[in-house]
């Protein structure tokens, strides 16, 4: 573990989605739709599928909406062409950034990603200037509660799981990507259920932002890019974002 909790983040989202659901569901509708039309409707043989409907449901995405997303998209009622593009960057003090973005225009959505990293302080680098310092990794974040450390532990090992912390208010669970859905699904059905699951780009190092101008400028590059509907995920290496 890297000894860092991103369950700021998760939390500061998470409070996020309670007040925008409506463009969550259309975020995660969009991602699943375009895993169908690429791998397949069946999520025994489309692995990408698969880890979206373990995050869907981690938002709080209903079974039912998922269920009509994935027969839409495979019945091609969706006649909207989308591609994946991934953006990378600085923010502020050289905090690495990953922007995911699913768009039907690469122009509007590169010129809107150009313009947030201009406006706050950053900068758009080229493919691979900063992805270099992550890794990708199943990440998925269990509430406490009255749960037994030890216990949690175990099914996490014994599900397949690669490392697991104790991190504020949850426990921490990581996987390899390709494990991902799996320990999902085992853990779901030892009767866990799931703050936030998805496969993240989980950094190497951090950036600690000390000046309290930067940290503001990083909050709204942060948030300008949450609210733009062609953004799906913004990874980042920001270290001290809950003082923000």
């Amino acid at each position: 573990m890297s000894g860092h909790s991103k369950w700021s983040t998760i939390k500061r989202k998470k409070e996020k989605t309670d007040n925008a659901r409506a463009k969550v569901f259309t975020k995660m509708g969009r991602e699943i739709a375009v895993a169908v039309k690429m791998g397949g409707p069946d999520p025994a043989s489309n692995a990408k599928l698969r880890d979206l409907i373990s995050k869907a449901k981690a938002n709080n995405v209903p079974n039912d909406n998922i269920d009509r997303i994935i027969k839409k998209a495979a019945g091609e009622g969706d006649k909207n062409t989308y591609e994946s593009i991934v953006y990378e960057g600085y923010g502020p003090c050289g905090v690495a950034v990953i922007v995911e973005a699913l768009t039907d225009n690469r122009n509007r959505t590169a010129a809107d990603v150009r313009h947030y990293f201009d406006k706050y302080g950053g900068n758009l680098g080229t493919t691979g200037c900063v992805s270099f310092m992550f890794n990708q990794k199943g990440v998925i974040l269990v509430e406490k509660g009255d749960l037994d450390e030890d216990k949690v532990l175990e099914d996490a090992l014994s599900a397949g799981a690669e490392d697991f912390s104790a991190e504020g208010d949850v426990f921490e669970i990581n996987t390899g990507v390709a494990e991902f859905s799996s320990v999902c699904e085992a853990l779901e059905g030892m009767g866990y259920t799931f703050l936030s699951a998805e496969v993240a780009y989980v950094p190497d190092t951090y950036t600690r932002i000390e000046d309290e101008e930067n940290r503001k400028k990083m909050g709204l590059l942060i948030e300008m890019m949450e609210d733009n509907d062609d953004v799906s995920n913004i990874w980042h290496n920001w270290e001290n974002e809950d003082e923000e």
